[in-house]
C-alpha cells in the first residue's frame, strides 16, 4: 500500500469557482500537499493521460473535454491515501455520491465530474509521475 494518490480538479470544477473549496476539503480530510501545480492539458497531453481509456465511447469527449480549460494537478500524502481519497471524491457519477462528498457537492453530471482520483497505488505513482518531476515534489 503506498502512502499517496493522484488527483485533478478538472476544467469543470475550476472554472465554477471550486478550486479552493475543494482544496479546502482535502487538506480539512487529513492530506498533505507533497506537490501543486496550475496547468492546462493540449489534447495530445490528455489523450496519453487517458491512453487506457483509448477505444472506448467516452474516450473522445473526455479528452476534449480535459483539454477544454484550466486543471489543478496534485500529488497527495496520507495512509491508505488512494481508498482516503476515493471515499473522499465519493461515485463517478455525482447522483450516487454519498452526501458531503466532492463529486456529491461539485460535480454537475457524470462527465464533468469535478475531480479525478488514482484507483491503484500503481496509478497513483504513474499518474503522478505524468505530471511531477521528482524535483517538484516536497
Amino acid at each position: 500500500m503506498s502512502n499517496i494518490t493522484f488527483t485533478m480538479i478538472k476544467p469543470d470544477a475550476f472554472a465554477n469557482g471550486h478550486s479552493g473549496a475543494i482544496l479546502d476539503k482535502i487538506i480539512k480530510a487529513g492530506f498533505r500537499i507533497v506537490a501543486l501545480k496550475l496547468t492546462s492539458l493540449s489534447k495530445e497531453k490528455a489523450g496519453a493521460f487517458y491512453a487506457v481509456h483509448q477505444g472506448r465511447p467516452f474516450y473522445d469527449e473526455l479528452v476534449e473535454f480535459m483539454s477544454s480549460g484550466p486543471i489543478i494537478a496534485a500529488i497527495l500524502e496520507k495512509s491508505n491515501a488512494v481508498e482516503d481519497f476515493r471515499k473522499l471524491i465519493g461515485a463517478t457519477d455525482p447522483a450516487k455520491a454519498d452526501a458531503g462528498t466532492i463529486r456529491k457537492l461539485f460535480a454537475e453530471n457524470v462527465g464533468r465530474n469535478a475531480i479525478h482520483g488514482s484507483d491503484s497505488d500503481e496509478n497513483a505513482q504513474i499518474e503522478g509521475g505524468f505530471f511531477f518531476s521528482s524535483l517538484e515534489r516536497y
